[in-house]
């Protein structure tokens, strides 16, 4: 991998943690992801299961993580399970872990090749009673292909009938939504390549460049810094195009007097970063464009304020929608009367202010979080107020990564990327 390896002691402790909110006498598999085809012998780029990774850093395919911590024997409380290298598999794709690199990445001891894992898995299910399956039970999923996860459960299921069933989601929900620090140390890079980007492009942005351009400056930057590349499908909307909130095909030219909102973030070590920026195509706003841009920003400045231990999500949001329909009262967006003729479960603002406000981000772009609990200290959160205004053609939405502090306001993971509209302006145009 190009990333700096990531300390062992953070999935020691993750394991641990984990671990330690199992049923007694149950036994907890992962696998990592397949490798997908596209066709032909071509495959997607293999990324690991974000679950897998958290509990043993391995990020490699065909892996396999047992936790069983009342094993009657010792070395079978934490096992892996990796495909056994040799020189056939790295001459044609790269070595793979080998047992002592597995233990040094991950601080698991005992490390069996793949080809032993049924007669192994055997074993431990005829020592145990309960079996906590990994599912993906995020409120965002639509998952359609059945995955290596899906397949092995399925058949794990089948094969032993009479264990007890638990799911690993409901403890993985909460330990992930809460970061060590060491994962907040590896978002902070993931942060700072996109730092490294969005310079970049205030250098390279002017009437007449295309979208896919700015895209292409910004994987240029991300992987000549260790980055796989962004952490999710980037956003580059010039014009109108800001006004379709999830436009990926980033194909037209960049016209003068027009706004580029952009929504992009570096991955690094498999963390996210989520930054949104909007700037003027030649470098400078205009009046309007400056007067909307500065309403957006000052919403993003005081919600980000209220992120803190104890916030109430649904009342966090509904907060955050007052503001915007203060600020689209000043700015002629709405008028009293949508405000007083407002459907409660559409409010008025929400015309031009369609979605949230802030997601949990980690090891996925929308990580796992507790939304119906209040927020805790490390949590990481976006603060990404918009506003879309199709009728004047632009759109604008910033976007920070903010970490919740146990006294006081967030830390910024992004602080040191410009945005306010005076600084983009003279970065631009210097």
């Amino acid at each position: 991998m190009r990333y700096q390896p990531i300390h062992s002691d953070l999935f020691i402790k993750n394991r641990k943690n984990f671990m330690a909110q199992m049923k007694p006498n149950s036994l907890a598999v992962f696998n990592s992801n397949d490798i997908y085809p596209i066709g032909a012998d071509s495959t997607i780029p293999f990324q690991q299961d974000r679950n897998i990774y958290y509990l043993s850093g391995v990020d490699q395919e065909e892996s396999v993580l047992v936790l069983f911590p009342d094993a009657p024997h010792e070395k079978h409380r934490e096992i892996l399970f990796l495909t056994e290298t040799n020189e056939h598999i790295a001459v044609w794709e790269g070595e793979k872990l080998t047992k002592e690199k597995a233990f040094e990445t991950s601080g698991v001891k005992t490390v069996y090749w793949l080809k032993d894992f049924h007669k192994v898995l055997h074993e431990l299910m005829a020592q145990s009673e309960t079996v906590y399956i990994n599912t993906n039970e995020h409120y965002r999923a639509n998952v359609e292909t059945e995955t290596r996860e899906a397949r092995f459960n399925k058949w794990l299921l089948e094969k032993y009938p009479a264990h007890s069933v638990a799911k690993s989601n409901p403890i993985l929900q909460r330990l992930r939504s809460v970061k060590d620090q060491l994962e907040i140390d590896v978002m902070q890079q993931a942060c700072n390549i996109t730092e490294k980007g969005f310079r970049r492009i205030l250098n390279f942005v002017k009437p007449g460049v295309w979208e896919y351009e700015i895209e292409a400056e910004f994987m240029h930057e991300f992987l000549r810094n260790r980055s796989r590349g962004f952490a999710y499908t980037p956003i580059v909307a010039s014009g109108q195009n800001a006004n379709v909130l999830h436009y990926i095909e980033n194909k037209m030219q960049c016209k003068e007097g027009e706004l580029i909102l952009l929504d992009v973030g570096a991955e690094y070590a498999n963390y996210a970063s989520d930054m949104s920026r909007t700037i003027p195509v030649s470098g400078k706003f205009s009046k309007r464009q400056k007067e909307v841009y500065n309403k957006i920003n000052q919403i993003k400045k005081d919600a980000t304020k209220m992120l803190v231990p104890g916030t109430d999500w649904a009342s966090y949001h509904k907060e955050v929608g007052k503001m915007a329909t203060s600020a689209f009262l000043d700015l002629g967006i709405l008028d009293k009367a949508d405000v007083q003729n407002e459907n409660p479960d559409w409010p008025a603002y929400k015309k031009y202010f369609m979605h949230g406000t802030s997601h949990n981000i980690g090891l996925d772009t929308h990580d796992y979080g507790l939304l119906h609990e209040p927020m805790v200290a490390n949590q990481v959160f976006t603060v990404e107020p918009g506003v879309y205004l199709p009728e004047e053609g632009f759109g604008i939405r910033l976007e920070d990564d903010v970490v919740i502090q146990a006294k006081g306001e967030p830390i910024n993971l992004m602080k040191n990327i410009p945005i306010e509209a005076d600084e983009i302006e003279e970065l631009m145009n210097s």
